[in-house]
């Protein structure tokens, strides 16, 4: 785990690393804002998964998490959206294939299952490797995420009970076995058997009995994809009918930009917050 960079923000550190991952066979690059609380103890950490295109880049120069993330004293994990390289395969004719568009899952079908391994990678290899070489209390962490980067929160919480105290998206993909976006990677991903697909779909997952904590979800009704890609009010259901509690707000007028996450990314810390220092001295 080697230090690329680091940047002063908020009294805090907002470092970027490289590292050669076992998940993706190839070298992986994340950042992490570490809080000025860090200097005096490991503090609580929310991994956030971005989307389609996106790298880490996106969301830590353009939410302005790191304001309220120094407020509340939590650290940011910020992955990649796929593995990278030139090794790496790709669909250069493509924005919602390869490069940038990972889709959170293990892929099993070639040529992509050498190297698509996101789902491992960002609940198993990630984790323990910035616990390990970071002040991040072990444990403590929650997800949160935007568009594919929300169905990845959302399917990371729902396949592992107990693995973090909250989750939160902004106009996630609820549903992608319906969705053109998801039926396209997970077509390539996971071969053409929709019944392996629903492991990888929140909507799917909640409906066969997956459990999860209070989740908290945020949608621009102006979102331009909303109609034909995203279906919260179907994870809505599907929750209604499981018991889960999920809080949906549709927000009036906003797109699905990061014009939208960032104006309500202050109230998603502070929720999360509020989950990861329940019971904490």
């Amino acid at each position: 785990m080697e230090q690329i960079e680091s940047v002063k923000e908020w009294g805090g550190f907002l470092n970027r690393y490289r590292h050669a991952s076992d998940s993706c066979a190839c070298d992986m690059s994340f950042s992490v804002y570490l809080p000025p609380q860090a200097r005096s103890g490991p503090v609580p950490a929310l991994y956030w998964l971005s989307g389609l295109t996106c790298s880490d880049e996106n969301f830590r120069t353009k939410a302005g998490a790191q304001r309220y993330a120094a407020e509340f004293g939590l650290a940011l994990v910020i992955p990649d959206t796929s593995p990278r390289g030139g090794q790496v395969p790709d669909a250069a004719d493509r924005y919602d294939l390869g490069h940038g568009a990972g889709f959170y899952v293990n892929a099993t079908r070639q040529p992509w299952s050498k190297h698509y391994h996101m789902y491992d990678y960002v609940t198993r290899e990630l984790p323990a490797l910035v616990e390990a070489e970071l002040p991040l209390a072990p444990g403590l962490r929650s997800v949160a995420g935007h568009s594919m980067g929300g169905h990845g929160a959302l399917i990371c919480v729902l396949k592992n009970p107990g693995m973090y105290r909250s989750a939160s998206a902004f106009a996630p993909i609820c549903n992608p076995v319906r969705s053109p976006w998801g039926e396209g990677c997970f077509g390539a991903y996971l071969g053409a058997r929709r019944e392996d697909w629903e492991a990888w779909d929140a909507t799917c997952l909640v409906r066969a009995g997956a459990a999860a904590p209070p989740l908290l979800i945020d949608q621009g009704s102006a979102d331009e994809f909303l109609q034909e890609q995203l279906y919260p009010r179907e994870l809505q259901a599907a929750c209604e009918a499981a018991g889960i509690p999920l809080d949906l707000r549709f927000q009036e007028g906003y797109d699905h930009s990061y014009h939208f996450v960032a104006t309500f990314i202050g109230e998603h810390i502070a929720w999360h917050a509020r989950a990861l220092k329940q019971g904490v001295p």
